[in-house]
């Protein structure tokens, strides 16, 4: 006989019901684009910060708060449930804030910016993913829920 075993909730969601997954579908796509995204803004701003910071410290250091941006998304995206869906939708909207702020600073005062951001130009360098990636999010995770 097989026995079935019930997992305890971590403490503080015992009154949320179980986990909705949130990496389903299109989902699976949004985790993985946000998963390379983490990849190169963190090998990209750690490199920049460790040999050249005093060179650009401002855009390096935007380039490391999209990478933390990109992987506390990551995060909330594959754990799942309410609180983590909604996390992740307040992170992509500041993600959002971020890449036209900064997008629209690096156009407007580009000697502001010896070198790029992950966020300059929009995310240019990027292929312009870190703008529309942001409202891709947005529109999963505020999809009509089962």
């Amino acid at each position: 006989m097989s026995e079935t075993r019930q997992v305890p909730e971590p403490a503080g969601e015992a009154a949320e019901e179980p986990r909705r997954k949130l990496v389903t579908g299109p989902g699976t796509l949004l985790v993985w684009v946000y998963g390379v995204m983490v990849v190169g803004a963190v090998s990209r701003s750690a490199y920049q910060i460790a040999t050249e910071f005093d060179r650009a410290p401002l855009a390096y250091t935007l380039s490391a708060v999209a990478a933390v941006v990109y992987a506390f998304i990551t995060y909330t995206l594959v754990r799942g449930g309410e609180r983590a869906r909604v996390a992740a939708l307040v992170c992509c909207a500041v993600e959002l804030a971020g890449v036209v702020l900064v997008g629209i600073w690096t156009l407007a005062d580009p000697s502001a910016f010896p070198d790029s951001t992950v966020w300059s130009e929009f995310g240019r360098g990027y292929l312009f993913i870190p703008v529309v990636l942001p409202v891709t999010g947005i529109l999963w995770l505020r999809r009509p829920r089962a």
